[in-house]
């Protein structure tokens, strides 16, 4: 690196930076799942480092943080292979409950004592019992939601855990206390401990499709065999679909419930033996989100009665409190708060009646653990996913744009852009940046503008990253989510390709230097962009979808029906399966992809990466396949993430004509 105050002149992708590979994986914390416990804060954190293990940590009323759950323990589960809400505190705080990853257990941890039990039996196949969600019960016991694979079989049902760990060596002492339908989340018990609430689903529907909040009254053996759907629930008839997100008790009579039926994810009260449910604040904003994990929450009930909540339009995102009365909505000022311009905030809040406890990032501030005082606005920063003395210089940090754009058949398209920037580098008057098209993953998911390492490390060797949230996102309406149903693999292609295209014809990208990559649904549009025609000079794909049929027929449980909405329905629309699977065009491949894979991947597994790189080189197509031993969905490992990294930045100067310095060489098969 110069230490010229003059900036050097040169290429775009050539340039120098003080970001390596090592620091997108070592430095950057996974941060997950907060909670106040007294006058302590609870969180789930994870990293590149120790096998990218997930630790439940502790920041003490003094300052101190630390491990709550020190080495082997691993707070992570399984649950639908993505997870949920791994921990819960009982006992007033002096013991957690937590999911142990390596064996998938519950285990409580008495803080005092300094040791944990198990609570819940030692599965008979190896993850062959699963939980999440975990919430305390009635006195005593424990809820959550249990995962049960028994011989090819998966059931769930909500079940009570004795926490004094009789269950740990009797597996019937795990009490089933409701199932009925092949999916559930969120159980909830009324303050008198009369009634349980909980979400239900069943395939094709994914939660985001539609959901039923379900009442039903507990019996005195602790289980509930009579209840009733008292909100949402399935088109079948017609009345619309309905998606009901996060049941909390308002009192013994009510529920609080986010639901989808006006298009927007509002709040409403909804009463406890159904009925007609009070809207709270309809609007034409989120206040729920996709369930991809039980557990996330938007909103939490303070000790006034009042609600703290989240809520997102299409360019912005607040933190307000609700009065259920009155039906007011008051945002809460932090325009002088360390969280940046704009704050967009994660999918977890929580309270204990007096303090907010939730995920923020910005554009200018990475994903942190932020304490707010609802009354003050005051903000407290309290964990950083990457510790500011490990920063590098601000200037070689991307300022984030948020554009909207305009398909080509005049639909909105939502997308943040990361410009190059570098302050010891600018390129020659006649150069124009390449860029990567990002495409995220679910596909219903939303990429936030902000902060993010990974994109500083490319716009720092002037590479621009503009990340695409195609239509099927969510954050933007029922709608708009909707626009992807039966066209995966169309809309989500030509709407990343139209703002591509876009930046180009603004003179800002290098048209004959537009590259794509994505991990998961995010490969899939990938391997379908370059197989279908000509805006990329390259592609990368992460783990991606490459073959429809085997994929609906291999992956996981809860995605299995996934593709009857983005796709069709099989066997019915097993023409179209094969019609649209990238696999089926490669011969129409037209530029080098590169393909990354973990092996132990159940969502999409690695047959996938594997029948399309077979399918480049029978062609001779530029390609390399980097696979990984104990890697799963996403990348954890500190030494992957530097690899994929560096390879991907290999790829593109390859590719794209430019040497970056620092890096090896990637190894690619076929023709130049």
């Amino acid at each position: 690196m110069s230490n010229t105050t003059e900036a050097l002149v040169a290429p775009y992708g050539t340039w120098e930076s003080p970001i390596d590979a090592s620091q997108v994986a070592g430095t950057v914390r996974r941060l997950n799942w907060p909670g106040l416990v007294g006058d302590e804060l609870w969180w789930v954190e994870g990293g590149g480092e120790d096998s990218g293990r997930d630790t439940l940590m502790r920041r003490s009323a003094d300052g101190t943080v630390a491990e709550l759950l020190p080495a082997p323990w691993w707070t992570r589960n399984r649950l639908h292979e993505y997870g949920g809400c791994p921990w819960a505190a009982v006992a007033e705080g002096t013991a957690v409950v937590f999911t142990h990853w390596l064996d998938h257990r519950i285990y409580r941890f008495d803080l005092a004592a300094d040791t944990a039990v198990p609570l819940t039996p030692q599965p008979a196949q190896e993850a062959g019992l699963r939980y999440a969600d975990l919430v305390p019960g009635a006195p005593g016991e424990l809820l959550a939601v249990r995962e049960r694979h028994t011989d090819g079989h998966i059931d769930r049902h909500i079940v009570a855990v004795p926490l004094d760990g009789s269950a740990a060596d009797d597996p019937p002492a795990v009490r089933e206390v409701v199932g009925g339908s092949h999916f559930l989340a969120n159980p909830r018990l009324s303050p008198n401990g009369r009634r349980l609430a909980w979400l239900a689903w069943d395939h094709p529907d994914m939660p985001w499709d539609a959901t039923e909040l379900r009442v039903g009254e507990l019996d005195p053996d602790g289980t509930v065999h009579r209840y009733q759907t008292v909100l949402g629930g399935h088109n079948k008839s017609a009345v619309p679909a309905e998606s009901v997100f996060q049941p909390e008790w308002a009192d013994d009579d009510s529920l609080y419930a986010v639901a989808d039926r006006t298009g927007w994810w509002n709040l409403y009260r909804v009463p406890r033996d159904g009925g007609e449910p009070t809207p709270l604040c309809e609007r034409g904003e989120e206040f729920g989100r996709p369930l991809w994990m039980p557990g996330f929450r938007t909103y939490a009930v303070l000790a006034d009665g009042r609600l703290a909540v989240t809520h997102s339009g299409a360019e912005s995102s607040s933190l307000s409190v609700l009065d259920p009365a009155s039906r007011e909505l008051t945002a809460i000022d932090l325009s002088g708060s360390d969280l940046g311009a704009s704050p967009e905030f994660g999918s977890v809040l929580s309270s204990d009646g007096h303090r907010i406890v939730t995920l923020a990032s910005s554009a200018t501030e990475h994903l942190a653990v932020v304490v707010v005082d609802p009354g003050s606005g005051s903000v407290t920063v309290e964990r950083q996913s990457i510790d500011p003395a490990a920063l590098p210089d601000l200037g070689c940090l991307p300022e984030v744009e948020q554009l909207t754009l305009s398909s080509a058949d005049g639909k909105a398209i939502h997308a943040n852009v990361y410009p190059p920037r570098n302050p010891w580098y600018e390129a020659p008057d006649d150069d124009l940046p390449p860029y990567i098209v990002q495409v995220h993953g679910g596909p219903t998911a939303k990429s936030p503008a902000r902060m993010n390492l990974e994109f500083a490390y490319f716009t720092s060797r002037g590479i621009g990253v503009i990340d695409v949230n195609y239509g099927g996102s969510a954050g933007y309406g029922r709608q708009y989510r909707e626009r992807l149903r039966g066209l995966w693999g169309i809309v989500d292609v030509q709407d990343c390709a139209d703002a591509a295209l876009a930046l180009a014809e603004a003179g800002r990208a290098d048209r004959n230097r537009l590259a794509i990559r994505g991990g998961s649904a995010g490969g899939w549009t990938v391997l379908a962009s370059v197989t279908g025609g000509d805006t990329y000079a390259c592609g990368v794909s992460y783990f991606g979808v490459a073959e429809l049929v085997t994929f609906a027929a291999d992956t996981h449980d809860f995605e299995s029906r996934y593709l009857d909405g983005l796709i069709g329905p099989l066997p019915e629309a097993r023409q179209i399966y094969e019609e649209r699977s990238p696999l089926a065009h490669a011969d129409d491949v037209r530029c080098p992809v590169l393909l990354l894979q973990g092996l132990e991947d159940e969502v999409v597994p690695p047959s996938q990466s594997e029948m399309f790189r077979d399918a480049l080189a029978k062609k001779q197509i530029r390609h390399a396949y980097l696979a990984f031993e104990g890697e799963q969905h996403g990348f954890r490992k500190a030494e992957t993430i530097v690899a994929s990294v560096q390879a991907e930045l290999s790829f593109y100067g390859q590719i794209m004509g430019f040497d970056p310095p620092g890096v090896p060489k990637l190894t690619l098969e076929g023709h130049a």
